[in-house]
């Protein structure tokens, strides 16, 4: 591709329409799409080795494909954008949700009281993902209250992948086991230690 042909893909990136609706809340609206000139098949020739693919027997999609191949035209309708029916979290840097979100798990409990804070701070903010990633680990907990309480015993060990890490990575298991056993005994000896000491202080006043 030569330098003409850059300053044209660079002209057409760079043309956009940037209107949108700041608006926020739990119904958000959806996100307006860049709207950008498509440019039509003989527009694009002029550029060297344009739509070449590899060799039929390379692609893994040939029984599926089409012929003549899919071409979205320019005119081609808009998608009908998904209807919101749980809260969307949005970062305060777009102006809505997408076209299509995910409504699987919405915020609940205290990590979704987190996950609301998060998302007050910028994308750009430290504690916008130091709290995400403390609203993850609160989730985990939750789940398995969660199963308990509706008679389920989770099976942590095998969905941490310790079966796995058994066959495939023994020297590192071993290697997570070993710290993790350091950090429980100097955890357990600090907190023995720290109990000794008030228990003496309290026998040193009463004696």
């Amino acid at each position: 591709m030569d330098n003409r042909d850059m300053t044209v893909h660079i002209g057409h990136d760079n043309d956009h329409d940037h209107d949108h609706d700041h608006s926020h809340g739990h119904d958000h609206p959806v996100q307006p799409e860049l709207k950008q000139h498509r440019r039509t098949r003989e527009e694009l020739t002029h550029i060297k080795g344009w739509g070449a693919d590899l060799d039929h027997k390379n692609r893994p999609a040939v029984p599926m494909e089409r012929t003549p191949p899919r071409y979205t035209p320019a005119d081609a309708a808009t998608p009908q954008p998904q209807e919101q029916r749980v809260e969307v979290l949005v970062s305060n840097e777009r102006p809505g949700i997408t076209q299509l979100h995910g409504t699987v798990q919405p915020p609940s409990g205290l990590s979704g009281m987190l996950r609301r804070a998060a998302f007050k701070f910028s994308e750009n903010d430290i504690r916008h993902w130091l709290i995400l990633l403390g609203a993850d680990r609160i989730n985990v907990v939750e789940g398995i209250v969660e199963d308990l309480s509706h008679g389920h015993v989770p099976n942590i060990l095998g969905e941490m992948g310790l079966k796995s890490e058994w066959q495939h990575n023994k020297a590192g298991l071993a290697k997570k086991v070993a710290i993790a056993g350091a950090i429980g005994a100097a955890a357990y000896f600090l907190l023995k230690d720290r109990k000794e000491d008030r228990y003496d202080d309290h026998y040193d006043d009463r004696y």
